[in-house]
């Protein structure tokens, strides 16, 4: 496979190679790794989540109103 990257992203990866002594395909193997890894924990949660509220086991919360109790808590923690 090949992956082409920004040449900034490139000059980044090529520098951090030279600082750990690493190979730069090894350090692109981790990231993507953990990338991946995390990309499917956060889709079966999400997928999890769904189900949760699609069998009714959950109930959804509007955002505006989750948006507005966050907005209010920051508010009265800084009159606090």
């Amino acid at each position: 496979m090949v992956v082409h990257l920004k040449p900034e992203t490139e000059s980044r990866l090529q520098e951090l190679a030279a600082t750990t002594g690493r190979a730069p395909d090894e350090l692109v193997e981790d990231a993507m790794s953990g990338y991946l890894a995390e990309l499917t924990r956060l889709r079966n949660t999400l997928d999890g989540r769904y189900d949760e509220i699609k069998s009714g086991r959950v109930q959804p919360v509007d955002g505006e109103e989750a948006f507005g109790r966050l907005g209010q808590k920051s508010e009265n923690r800084r009159r606090s």
